[in-house]
């Protein structure tokens, strides 16, 4: 942050009006609900890497699926809409100028009520995720727009009294839980108090240079008479901390501007706005006392917002244990490549893979498409297919890794045909393999192959696909499993790691199925390799997985 913001901070009666409405949250907490749950963990992070250790469940279940929905899949326009739209210059502000009119006119918040999910059935759609194979479920619980999908004691932007009008995650939770489907959440909103002050800009340039976007002018008042009536907009758009300087008169420096301060992503609470930093505690606190979610998504780079952070963490462990009798949940956040992972919590590596296996659970999650839905993706068929997601489901595996997977979901509540046809064929594969997947662990090595993992945050688009070429090991109750990731060319599967004599085939093999066959498969083993003969009719246009007895 520039000196200049820094003295700009908070400056005029709106910033002060902003910050006093959502301390008003204050007066609605009733006596020790402040307070988190008593137990084995503090909220220090000595403690948090001492007493965790991600539960069994969570190693079991291997593959989960996400409703990564919200308010901003109304424009079915992809991810990030609610800031970019405030950014001239920028795709999202020129598709919302014209579909909807000027930000200062018709601002995000406009957007809101069109978010109705009419034909939401969260009952079918948990049948089409549990067929498919998914053992555990996750909704957003919030963005960084600021607006909660959960019935929030502590902030009135949500999906209760706005939009849907209905509890979506008490009946996302109620479909899973039922299904035998672990439940969790996903929480983003710890960013919002600073991505969302593009909504105090302006235009830098045109007919309409100067004139702040409806964030920065609007308050409680203005909303008599019209839908929002009682609610607050600076409660949701977070109060004009960090606006937009005035005087700007290019594109290019307020893109500059924005770079070097809302954009710059952060995991420290704001110290010039502790009102923001308290109602995330207690909106987060809720959240976990409400919905009792088994796992926990945090879409930052370490705990988020210090103290408060490590508080929300200690709380949810201690309250699982009160429960449970021991800690049983899981709460993942995304450490940075080269940073310093201190544990206490489950990796997650976002849209990305490893390169071997880790000593630790972890987790990949990614997504069909854009975060947010993006109709040009059905259109264009350009969602990820779902060979790829089984290829990489199979490859994280191998390497003591979950795959959390995104299905997005379009604003009245459905996932379109093409979502509809990937997610059955997974199922299709999972319906048949997934014993080498379910309540698996690495092997020695976690494959053989030419293909290699694109490893690291983000690094899925330079992904190449896998071939029949490529292997991955997983292991079960003294039994090696052998996935190959294609349809074998010849009709003959070869495992190199298998020689005799190698470094890693202990015993000699003595036993060959295709998973979920329990018909004995002709093998031969020498110096080359394993070499096992599958019948054509046995294998899936994705592949095949082998078990191997006596291997161990």
């Amino acid at each position: 942050m520039t000196q200049a913001t820094r003295r700009g901070l908070f400056g005029g009666a709106a910033a002060a009006t902003a910050l006093a409405g959502m301390a008003k949250a204050e007066h609605l907490v009733e006596p020790g609900f402040d307070q988190i749950a008593t137990g084995p963990f503090k909220p220090t992070w000595d403690s948090l890497v001492s007493g965790y250790k991600a539960p069994d469940w969570f190693r079991d279940a291997k593959f989960g699926l996400w409703a990564h929905w919200g308010p901003q899949s109304v424009p079915e326009a992809g991810d990030w809409y609610a800031r970019k739209m405030y950014i001239q210059g920028d795709p999202y502000y020129a598709r919302h100028l014209k579909r909807y009119g000027h930000p200062a006119d018709y601002g995000y918040m406009e957007l809101l009520p069109q978010w109705r999910a009419e034909n939401w059935d969260p009952e079918g759609l948990m049948d089409l995720y549990a067929k498919a194979g998914a053992r555990y479920f996750v909704a957003l619980a919030n963005h960084h727009d600021n607006f909660d999908g959960y019935n929030s004691r502590f902030h009135d932007w949500n999906v209760t009294k706005v939009g849907p009008k209905k509890d979506i995650m008490a009946l996302w939770a109620k479909a899973a839980r039922k299904r035998g489907l672990r439940f969790g959440v996903s929480n983003h909103a710890a960013h919002a108090w600073h991505w969302f002050q593009t909504a105090y800009g302006y235009d830098p340039e045109g007919p309409r240079q100067g004139e702040r976007y409806d964030a920065y002018r609007l308050n409680r008042l203005d909303g008599r008479g019209k839908w929002w009536e009682g609610l607050d907009p600076q409660a949701l758009y977070g109060g004009p901390v960090m606006p937009l300087p005035p005087g700007l008169n290019s594109i290019a420096a307020a893109n500059q501007w924005h770079k070097e301060n809302d954009r710059v992503w952060t995991e420290k609470a704001p110290l010039a706005n502790p009102a923001f930093t308290r109602q995330w505690f207690l909106r987060t606190k809720d959240l976990i006392d409400t919905y009792e979610p088994d796992l926990l998504y945090f879409d930052n780079f370490d705990i988020p917002l210090e103290q408060a952070g490590l508080d929300i963490v200690a709380h949810m462990y201690n309250a699982s244990v009160a429960r449970n009798g021991k800690q049983d949940v899981v709460i993942n956040i995304k450490p940075q490549a080269g940073a310093p992972f201190r544990g206490g919590v489950t990796a997650d590596v976002e849209r990305g893979a490893r390169s071997d296996i880790s000593p630790e659970p972890w987790q990949t999650d990614t997504c069909l498409g854009d975060w947010f839905y993006d109709r040009e993706r059905y259109l264009q068929k350009s969602y990820l297919p779902a060979s790829a997601v089984i290829h990489r489901l199979c490859d994280i595996v191998s390497k003591n890794g979950n795959l959390l997977l995104s299905v997005p979901v379009r604003p009245d509540g459905t996932i379109d045909s093409e979502e509809q046809r990937i997610v059955e064929e997974i199922g299709g594969w999972m319906g048949r393999f997934s014993e080498a997947i379910y309540g698996t662990r690495p092997w020695t090595i976690f494959g053989e192959g030419p293909t290699e993992a694109a490893a690291g945050m983000f690094a899925e688009k330079n992904q190449k696909p896998f071939t029949d070429k490529d292997m991955r090991f997983t292991t079960k109750n003294g039994a090696l499993y052998a996935i190959v990731m294609g349809r074998p060319a010849s009709g003959e599967v070869l495992i190199t790691s298998l020689a005799k004599g190698g470094p890693h085939a202990k015993r000699s093999t003595k036993r060959v199925t295709v998973v979920g066959d329990r018909t004995a498969l002709p093998f031969t083993q020498d110096a080359s390799g394993l070499r096992v003969r599958v019948p054509d009719g046995a294998v899936h246009p994705f592949g095949v997985a082998l078990r191997i007895d006596g291997a161990l």
